[in-house]
This record gives structure tokens, sequence and C-alpha cells, in this order.
């Protein structure tokens, strides 16, 4: 017998006595089978889930300042490989060898950074998903309501995610890259 005093056909049992399947093959107590602290923990989870959305988001802004910080000081190092007054880079070689791996990097950066928001923007939607299908067991859908505000009301038809602006900064971060890249390749 196992050290918790359950065998694993009784724990195979138990499990799926407990699989709410409502639509999806997700495993999740149903409210009969949970007992009377269901809702209780729902709403815990819930904050719980929620709180784990805000750190998502920190972090992807933190993301976002990363890849700003690293493309804005590659740019700068051209100033320094240009500088006239620093003698081992007067050499027209190194200083167009310099630009090319500049330029590589810093388009590498760019597309690291766009690949980044995207897998932010599915972990966040899966997330929100999540939210909608708890609060369908709540007694009232506070994201759900506002997507729809969002989707459907006159005033937001302006509306733009996150996701469809950030996208839009390592666009205009790679022109200079891509000038750049161009320029090395034209000088050689």
């Amino acid at each position: 017998m196992p050290k918790d005093g359950i065998e694993s056909n009784q724990r195979l049992e138990l499990t799926t006595e407990s699989i709410s399947i409502s639509g999806d093959t997700s495993v999740a107590a149903t409210r009969k089978n949970y007992g009377e602290k269901y809702q209780e923990h729902l709403l815990e989870q819930y904050k719980i889930y929620v709180e784990m959305v805000d750190r998502v988001s920190f972090r992807r802004n933190q993301m976002n300042s990363f890849y700003i910080t690293l493309i804005s000081g590659l740019l700068a190092l051209i100033t320094i490989i240009t500088n006239k007054d620093i003698n081992q880079f007067q050499n027209v070689r190194f200083q167009q060898a310099s630009f090319l791996a500049i330029s590589v990097l810093g388009l590498l950066l760019c597309a690291s950074w766009y690949l980044n928001i995207q897998s932010y923007k599915n972990l966040n939607s899966s997330k929100f998903k999540v939210i909608c299908e708890i609060e369908k067991q709540l007694p009232f859908a506070c994201y759900e309501k506002e997507w729809n505000y969002l989707k459907k009301d006159k005033n937001y038809q302006g509306y733009l995610t996150q996701t469809k602006v950030e996208r839009i900064l390592p666009i205009i971060l790679s022109i200079p890259y891509i000038g750049l890249f161009l320029y090395s390749l034209l000088s050689f």
C-alpha cells in the first residue's frame, strides 16, 4: 500500500468521480462532488488567477523595457564606433564590420521582441478565456462584460489592444537597423 494510504486504483476512481465534463475535457470539481465550500474556494481561486494575469502583464511590460533598452543601446554604440577621437575605430573596415554586426544583432533583437509579444498575447488570451469560464459560475462576469463593451459599443470602436500597439514598436525600431544593414552591405 502506498504511503498516503490510497491504492492506485482507488485514486483513479476518486479522480474519475471529480471530473466535470461541461463541454470540454478539463478536470474540474463539480459543485455536487466538491462540497459546501465550492463557491468560497472558487472565488479564492478566481482572485489568485486574476492576480496571476496581472503578474503576466507586469512581466510583459518588463520584457518590453528590456528590449527597448537593448535596442536603443545598440544604436548608441554606433556613435561610439563613428567617433573620430577614438583611434582604434578609425579603421573603415572595422567600422563596416561593426555596422553589419550591430545591424544583424539589432534585427534579431527586434524579431525576437516581436515573437515574445505574440507569445504574451497568446498567453493573455488563454488566461482571459479561463477567467471568463470561471466567471460563468460567479454572480457577475466583470471581464466578459468589459470585453463585450470593447467589442460592440460604438464608443470603443477605436480601441487598440495592447498587442497591436506593442507590435508596432519592434517594427519601427527595426527601421534604423535595416538602413544600417543596407549601408554596411553597400560599403563593403
